[in-house]
C-alpha cells in the first residue's frame, strides 16, 4: 500500500538518519506532497547542498507527487483547530490532509503525529 510520506521521513532516507529503514519500502512508490517537497528542498538547501544535488537527491527516490489542490487545501485549512495543541505546521497538515483526501497511511519522524485523532493512520519512523 502506498504512504504519504512527510519531509521528515523524506530527509531521514536522503540524510540516512534513524528510521531511514523503515522508509527505504517506499522508494518508487511513495507519494509526497509538492508542500513537503518544497520543505525537503529547503531543509536540504539550509544544510548547504547546491540545488542540481537536490534534485538528484529527491528524483533518485522516484516519488509521485500529489499536487495541493483546492480540496486538499480546504482539509488541511480544517485540520488546524484539530492540531493546533500538538504544534503542527502548514506543511505537516499538508500531508496529513493529502493522506487523509487519498485515503492511505503516511509515514513521519514527528512523534505527536501519534498522538492524533483525525481519522489518518500515522506510522512513526522511529
Amino acid at each position: 500500500m502506498p504512504a504519504v510520506l512527510d519531509a521528515s521521513a523524506v530527509l531521514a532516507l536522503i540524510l540516512n538518519e534513524p528510521g531511514a529503514s523503515a522508509v527505504e519500502p517506499y522508494v518508487g512508490t511513495g507519494l509526497l506532497s509538492v508542500v513537503n517537497y518544497s520543505e525537503v528542498v529547503a531543509r536540504l538547501s539550509d544544510r548547504g547542498a547546491p540545488a542540481e544535488l537536490i534534485r538528484t537527491q529527491i528524483d533518485v527516490l522516484e516519488m509521485t507527487l500529489v499536487g495541493f489542490d483546492q480540496q486538499i487545501a480546504f482539509v488541511a485549512g480544517l485540520l488546524r483547530e484539530a492540531t493546533k495543541h500538538h504544534g503542527l505546521s502548514f506543511a505537516d497538515r499538508a500531508c496529513l490532509a493529502t493522506a487523509a483526501h487519498l485515503g492511505v497511511p503516511t509515514m513521519t519522524a514527528d512523534q505527536e503525529w501519534a498522538e492524533l485523532d483525525i481519522g489518518v493512520e500515522v506510522a512513526l519512523i522511529r
